[in-house]
């Protein structure tokens, strides 16, 4: 006869099992998952998911855009969308706007600035809830926009979702590109692949060329420059939709990222 403990480490395994073929099942009609990821807050992680998932969508995409980012999720306050997702039958069906479909944190909180303290068990339970109960249908493109850092959220995130790679976003300042390393270390750790370097806040205030040098360093594709712009400042919409150059800046980033996941044969076709 088992003891208690081999019985409940049994348990424990199947429930693990269970919960890794529900999300597999519910991640199956997805044919490319992208986490946008940064080794620090602060640098813009989640502005440049947005207009991401946006330009990819106004390119003719199917786009899906999930926020794990569990204590501080700020992705529907960059997109504008306060419609809440429909909840039927036991599946999350996602918000939707600019043509992308939206899942974040922040819908179920009852206060946006309530801080959410929780211990890693709890967060990662509720990223696998977002997982296995989000109705997400066929989708050419999920955005995952990570929480920050090398801790256990987005391990969770990274050792639960198949990703297909990740965009690492950084800022000119050297802190930024020693924090961006150790994140790019984590992913290569797990065997997960980088689709390159994103520069955020480019231009006179911070610099620029820093991303550029990061890509050199450890030898992954630099997709492009984000310059700091007054029309950040709208925050009516997505910024890709107000302003000409940025729009310019998403679509060159966009179709460096499209390059990159076709040489590692995982595009969504």
């Amino acid at each position: 006869m088992p003891t208690p403990q081999e019985t409940a480490r049994l348990e424990q395994i199947k429930k693990s099992w269970q919960q890794k073929r529900q999300i597999t099942e519910r991640l199956g009609k997805i044919k490319t998952k992208i986490g946008v990821y940064s080794g620090k807050g602060g640098v813009g992680k989640t502005t440049v998911a947005v207009n991401l998932a946006v330009t990819l969508a106004s390119q003719g995409n199917s786009v899906g855009l999930l926020d794990v980012d569990i204590d501080c999720p700020n992705v529907t306050k960059v997109m504008g969308i306060t419609d809440k997702p429909d909840y039927v039958d036991g599946q999350i069906i996602p918000s939707e706007k600019w043509g992308v479909k939206v899942v974040s944190m922040a819908f179920f909180q009852e206060k946006e600035d309530e801080a959410i303290i929780w211990r890693g068990p709890m967060i990662h339970n509720a990223i696998n809830q977002f997982l296995q109960t989000t109705d997400w249908g066929e989708l050419d493109y999920l955005v995952v926009d990570l929480p920050p850092g090398t801790s256990d959220s987005p391990l969770t995130v990274m050792q639960t979702i198949p990703m297909d790679g990740f965009v690492v976003v950084s800022t000119p300042q050297q802190l930024a590109n020693i924090d961006a390393k150790r994140c790019i270390n984590m992913i290569r750790k797990l065997n997960l692949n980088i689709l390159g370097i994103v520069e955020n806040y480019s231009g006179e205030v911070f610099g620029q060329g820093a991303g550029e040098d990061l890509a050199r360093d450890i030898q992954a594709p630099f997709l492009g420059h984000m310059e700091l712009r007054a029309a950040y400042r709208d925050s009516s919409k997505p910024t890709v939709l107000l302003d000409d150059d940025v729009a310019r800046e998403y679509d060159a980033v966009a179709n460096a990222m499209q390059n990159s996941l076709k040489e590692l044969g995982r595009q969504a076709v």
